[in-house]
């Protein structure tokens, strides 16, 4: 019997700069197409971290997992499933219904996750959430993710928005949204605690964003949704700020060369977009904006525009015949 070669094990090729995924809801759309041409080119990163939406691209991308990296964000969903609006909230799951979005659209087969891929991918994970009883901010690495479900989880309660989504619970802590902690929605020092000094940073803004003081109108919705627990309510109220600081800061690494910002050329989208049209073309946008900008990406990342990994020739012949399929390349 003709014994089959075993499969290579899983390396990273970026080992001295961190991959880092920005949060902003469905504008993720777009920058999936980011984080696309990176599996697709086969430029995997050893540290990659994110915050809310960004959390998801985190562990979609650690999973190597072409179709999920592009579907998560499509708003796609089987029918009779009501993932969001005053449906999902006549039936309690709040305006989006965080217990499919997550866990069951897992469980039921609709959008599978490879974690046999994510387990076996050297690379470090962390993710970031907040104690909303303490005001802490926690980091959540593949060592509080033993298994699939609290894998889901951890990635549920970086991105769990108060008021919008179910509350969940890790270690009998409520967990809010990563971007109400430190960085407000920058998780550049996730980045920096596990010791890099080099950084690509996946952007859900264009370049010279800012975030505004609430108006009055905002302000009465963040005391609403916050009321009661003083440490959402002052890092909602506060975190226009703190996120225009950090932004500014990294802005500041990027002018020294140890920073490459991914800046979506447009935002088509809100946090809150979920019409599947306008999904799908951000998504093409934000890919086809990669490929353009691809060898300037290599020239930071491997030191010259044709420098680094070439793609893998089957898995072009995939992407190019995609048509809705499992497309993965962890083999």
């Amino acid at each position: 019997m003709t014994q089959q070669p075993k499969a290579q094990p899983l390396a990273s090729n970026v080992t001295d700069c961190a991959l880092i995924f920005e949060g902003g809801g469905y504008r993720a759309a777009y920058t999936a197409g980011f984080a696309r041409v990176l599996l697709e080119q086969g430029i995997y990163f050893d540290f990659v971290c994110g915050i809310s939406a960004g959390a998801s691209h985190t562990v979609d991308y650690v999973s190597r997992d072409l179709w999920r990296t592009r579907f998560a964000f499509l708003g796609e969903r089987p029918k009779g499933i009501q993932i969001n609006g005053l449906g999902s909230m006549l039936r309690g799951d709040r305006y989006f219904n965080a217990d499919y979005l997550y866990e069951g659209c897992v469980e039921d087969g609709f959008m599978p996750f490879d974690w046999k891929t994510f387990c076996a991918n050297p690379a470090q994970v962390a993710v970031q959430s907040f104690e909303s009883d303490t005001g802490r901010s926690v980091t959540l690495t593949k060592d509080d993710m033993p298994d699939m479900e609290s894998m889901m989880h951890a990635v549920r309660a970086s991105s769990t928005l108060p008021g919008m989504m179910k509350p969940i619970r890790i270690d009998g802590h409520v967990m809010y949204d990563g971007g109400l902690g430190q960085g407000a929605g920058i998780p550049l020092h996730l980045a920096e605690d596990a010791g890099y000094k080099r950084f690509f940073f996946v952007a859900t803004r264009p370049r010279g964003y800012r975030k505004l003081p609430p108006t009055g109108a905002e302000r009465r919705m963040l005391l609403a949704v916050s009321k009661g627990n003083p440490y959402v309510r002052n890092a909602l109220l506060t975190r226009w700020e703190r996120y225009n600081v950090e932004l500014t800061r990294l802005e500041g690494l990027a002018r020294e060369g140890k920073a490459y910002i991914v800046y979506p050329d447009e935002m088509p989208l809100s946090s809150g977009t979920t019409d599947t049209h306008k999904l799908h073309e951000a998504y093409d946008q934000g890919h086809a904006q990669g490929m353009r900008e691809l060898p300037r990406w290599r020239e930071f990342l491997f030191g010259s525009p044709d420098a680094g990994p070439k793609p893998d020739p089957k898995v072009l012949r995939e992407v190019e015949a995609e048509a809705e399929g499992y497309i993965t390349i962890s083999k």
